[in-house]
């Protein structure tokens, strides 16, 4: 099979045949027919999350199941599937045993701890596949694994209360997402953008308001909910001044810069609360609102053999919204 193999650490993609792997116990070969590339392969690249090479990255697998292995009970050959980041718990550690397998020191994370997505086949644990629903595409499906699923996540733990307002801020890869998931779920959304060419775009996706920065944002009365998906935290920072009391933001752009904020979010009693991917039933619902039409993934698609400048294009932010690998 064909699979794009990061060499080392800064290492250039690039496609290679190599052997299609068999599966073991609990396990399932998948046919993969899209990937999509985040901007952690980015980051995995380039050092910043450790692994071993060489390695095919990918975390944003859908595909066809194409075989078995032994002791699988819950998957069937044929059936539609997407795997997200964390495919397993080492099952004995308190976050395992408290069903919160994404907190567990030894997880298996897809891509990372294992061969990844960008390849013709790919194998999983059985257990960590999710079910597509029917008529979602394999190419909208992909980014939900990752990007989608970790704006909904997300939004899901700020518990957002009916009547309140919602703020999204960067809209990117994740914050176009974050923007359609407020709007489906019934929130007022307001997206916080510096990009005055994008305003009629980000209304269209659904933004009942764009503003500039937390000043107008804080003009329009603010946020109860603020959905942090950009890379930068001094954007973040100066969109936390509009929080509303008893404010929740939630923090799922990453970022080296220290995020700072005064002693009124103190007063506020607003909370700051970090988000990655919250749990299966969350992964469900992003599928399903995709699935209904009401959120749609904007991409950027290239074959497997074009991977590298697909690559290129997502480490220079060039990429609008998200690059999806298909391998038909």
């Amino acid at each position: 099979m064909k699979a794009a193999d990061v060499p080392a650490v800064h290492g250039k993609w690039e496609v290679r045949e190599v052997p299609t792997p068999q599966p073991g116990a609990n396990q399932v070969l998948i046919k993969i027919h899209a990937s999509g590339l985040c901007y952690t392969d980015v980051h995995i690249t380039e050092g910043a999350l450790p692994t071993q090479f060489p390695r095919t990255l990918g975390h944003e697998p859908v595909g066809e199941i194409v075989a078995l292995g032994e002791g699988v009970r819950t998957r069937q050959i044929g059936d539609r599937v997407g795997v997200p980041w964390v495919q397993a718990g080492c099952g004995r550690c308190e976050w395992c045993l408290r069903g919160k397998p994404l907190f567990c020191a030894q997880q298996t994370d897809t891509g990372i701890h294992t061969q990844g997505s960008h390849a013709e086949y790919m194998l999983a644990y059985a257990d960590s596949t999710a079910l597509l629903p029917e008529g979602l595409s394999y190419q909208q499906a992909a980014p939900i694994l990752c990007a989608g699923y970790t704006v909904w996540s997300g939004l899901r733990i700020a518990e957002p209360k009916p009547h309140e307002r919602i703020a999204v801020v960067g809209v990117g890869g994740l914050g176009h997402l974050g923007v359609q998931y407020a709007k489906a779920a019934g929130f007022e959304t307001i997206a916080v953008s510096h990009s005055k060419d994008k305003e009629k775009f980000i209304r269209d996706l659904g933004a009942d308001e764009v503003v500039a920065d937390g000043k107008a944002l804080q003009s329009l009365g603010g946020a109860d909910v603020i959905l942090a998906t950009s890379n930068s935290w001094s954007a973040t920072a100066d969109a936390l001044t509009a929080i509303r009391p008893d404010g929740r933001a939630i923090i799922m752009g990453v970022s080296t810069e220290p995020l700072q904020f005064t002693p009124d979010f103190m007063f506020k009693r607003a909370r700051i609360i970090g988000s990655t991917q919250n749990g299966p039933e969350y992964l469900y619902e992003a599928l399903d609102y995709a699935a209904k039409g009401k959120v749609k993934v904007i991409t950027e698609t290239y074959p497997l053999s074009d991977i590298g400048r697909a690559y290129e294009r997502v480490a220079q932010g060039s990429v609008r919204f998200r690059a999806v690998i298909t391998t038909n």
